[in-house]
């Protein structure tokens, strides 16, 4: 049983719990919700309830369900791995794990094949072990754990922002600063369900840093720092400040550029504590294929 408190007024809750809880997705904590696993006052509250200033919340986390996640026998990049903790490079258009109209070929399904029983269950019945995510058509490192001691200790540290990630993109535009920071709250698109956009509405803090790596015709390759890890947080920054990312049909330009169809997007570098031993540890990854692809049809950069 956690203790929660409330800290300001007209949190919608299961947003607030999320960020409060750090193993918690928002749709998770919606689920306690449903579930009547979360209480106020001794009474089970809705998961749209708005919260105020020193109400005090008890969340009873129940046991992961043990349901079926079809192991699949799929090619992983594996590029650190022991008792505790799996890091695997994601090849681009692979999905983390199953949602609708996609209930296998992720990389849970994946996991599941190679890790077999050794994955956390803290996530519940559709992401076992996998501590944060990237989207399909971002590549990269993702780190998943192997018991539920050591996603708590993972979890912990993407709370305090000690887990550090960092991409490569390009972007659409010639980025004028050569280092810059996006300080701007993301949260759902007013309009649409299926986008994020910077809002103050119902929205979390997002920062975002980057710097120029080469400057193209048109282009700009860039390196991002994740101080916060909101959905979507590169792609909808970038946007933001006008520099879209190549190939993001979503928050860019709407038609294909350079052969791409979704976002040129790599996270390159992943920084965390182990939870056993305690040692820090960077892995890092080369630029995959479709990247430099991409930059040798960008022609020679500025000098």
């Amino acid at each position: 049983m956690k203790r929660i408190e409330a800290k300001r007024d007209g949190e919608r809750l299961d947003a607030f719990l999320a960020g409060a809880i750090p193993e918690l997705s928002r749709s998770a904590a919606a689920k306690l919700c449903d579930g009547g696993f979360v209480t106020l006052n001794g009474s089970a509250v809705k998961k749209n309830r708005k919260t105020a200033v020193n109400d005090i919340y008890y969340v009873e986390m129940p046991e992961a369900e043990t349901v079926g996640v079809e192991a699949q026998d799929i090619p992983l990049d594996i590029v650190f791995e022991d008792g505790d903790v799996i890091v695997v490079n994601k090849p681009r258009g692979m999905v983390v794990h199953p949602a609708p109209g996609h209930g296998d070929g992720t990389l849970v399904n994946a996991l599941m094949h190679h890790c077999g029983d050794s994955l956390s269950g803290i996530n519940g019945e559709i992401r076992p072990g996998i501590v944060h995510r990237i989207d399909k058509d971002t590549s990269g490192l993702i780190i998943a754990a192997k018991n539920d001691t050591a996603h708590r200790f993972l979890a912990s540290q993407l709370a305090d922002h000690s887990l550090a990630r960092v991409y490569e993109a390009v972007v659409c535009g010639r980025v004028r600063e050569d280092t810059g920071t996006v300080n701007a709250p993301i949260g759902r698109h007013p309009t649409d369900r299926k986008r994020q956009a910077v809002t103050e509405r119902n929205s979390r803090p997002a920062v975002t840093h980057y710097e120029v790596v080469a400057r193209y015709n048109g282009y700009t390759h860039v390196r991002c720092r994740l101080e916060t890890g909101r959905t979507h947080q590169i792609r909808v920054h970038m946007a933001h400040i006008g520099h879209p990312l190549l190939g993001d049909l979503v928050y860019g330009r709407k038609k294909p550029e350079k052969g791409l169809t979704g976002q040129c997007l790599h996270a390159r570098e992943l920084t965390f504590v182990h939870p056993a031993d305690h040692r820090r540890m960077t892995l890092t990854t080369d630029l995959p294929a479709y990247f430099t692809e991409v930059l040798a049809r960008l022609g020679e950069p500025e000098a």
